[in-house]
């Protein structure tokens, strides 16, 4: 009889300010489990942990919008204008958005993102306190 070992890698994102003391630093700290990317088990909706586009040595935390082959609407400009796009996610990308609309860098700029950068999934926020718990996948219009 053969035995089937599932186990799940869980790791710590710190997505924090470059300060030398924790006690002043703006931090999040999440809790991060990887089986989900690599059984392709993402949703829209997820928070995700990824490698920038733009810079490899650097790791971000963004929210799925959209898989491959999902019809995205995003406004282009949100500072200056209400202008949308709609375009189609290529195969083997994926679509991500800050939360922060204002002041995330996403694929609003970089495009879509292969999907071999996503890293993992956020599953529980550790810091700051006032946030602790479940992050809870974001219901999609």
């Amino acid at each position: 009889m053969e035995r089937l070992h599932l186990y799940t890698e869980i790791h710590l994102f710190a997505s924090c300010c470059p300060q030398l003391c924790w006690h002043f630093c703006s931090c999040n700290l999440l809790l991060v489990e990887r089986i989900s990317t690599t059984t392709g088990k993402l949703k829209p909706g997820d928070v995700v942990i990824l490698q920038s586009p733009e810079s490899p040595r650097k790791i971000v935390c963004k929210r799925l919008i959209g898989m491959e082959g999902d019809e995205v609407t995003y406004v282009v400009d949100p500072k200056n204008s209400d202008r949308c796009e709609t375009i189609v996610v290529p195969k083997g990308h994926v679509w991500v958005e800050g939360d922060h609309i204002y002041a995330s860098k996403d694929s609003r700029n970089f495009g879509a993102v292969p999907y071999g950068l996503l890293k993992g999934r956020a599953v529980w926020t550790l810091l700051p306190r006032k946030d602790f718990g479940s992050l809870a996948r974001k219901p999609m219009q």
